[in-house]
């Protein structure tokens, strides 16, 4: 059986893989994530997702390799980790009432054949017009102070959209399942 292998400590990336039911294991990528002049979001998620990916494989002579990287942008501001309260508040007020793309880029490599699958999804959040005391609430509940965008949709952030459109919700929390699964089935391991 070839070995899956995670190129991420992310207990976020590691709680949706196990929705496959797959054995796997996990390696730190340990690469700088910093975006590069003049690079685009997209480009950003998708170099990084594969440099994880590369960084793993170079320790591995076998086995698929996952990397995956995510930025969220509002309009063409791009969303980190707020850190602290005030960061995520300022970052709710900005985004009620408006739409946050999440762009999550997958890259996947056959450390035997040396051969690399690279992919960016796409996932729209539409907030609804919140007030400031429902963001200050949300906050306290749930100090998403660690997550891009300010919430977790998995917990109670999902009560601050006004509806989600994407092909899957899984790229949200920042791994595509439906994507990957396409890509582990074409590298000749079935999910089912």
């Amino acid at each position: 059986m070839t070995p899956i292998i995670l190129a991420s400590t992310s207990p976020y990336r590691k709680a949706i893989l196990k929705k496959l039911q797959l054995d796997f294991q996990t390696d730190s990528p340990n690469i700088d994530e910093t975006p590069q002049a003049e690079e685009s979001a997209e480009q950003t998620v998708l170099r990084l997702a594969s440099e994880k990916a590369n960084a793993v494989a170079k320790k591995h002579t076998r086995g698929l390799i996952i990397g995956s990287d995510q930025l969220a942008t509002l309009g063409d501001k791009t969303l980190g980790k707020p850190i602290t309260h005030e960061n995520a508040f300022k970052q709710l007020q900005a985004c009620r009432n408006n739409t946050v793309t999440f762009l999550t880029g997958l890259s996947v490599i056959n450390a035997e054949r040396n051969s690399e699958t690279r992919c960016v999804e796409v996932f729209k959040v539409h907030f609804r017009k919140l007030s400031d005391q429902q963001i200050e609430q949300y906050l306290i509940k749930e100090k998403p102070y660690n997550c891009a965008g300010s919430f977790m949709c998995e917990g109670l952030g999902i009560s601050l959209f006004e509806r989600l459109e994407g092909d899957d919700p899984n790229t949200l929390i920042g791994l595509p399942l439906i994507r990957l699964v396409r890509i582990l089935e074409d590298e000749g391991v079935c999910v089912l």
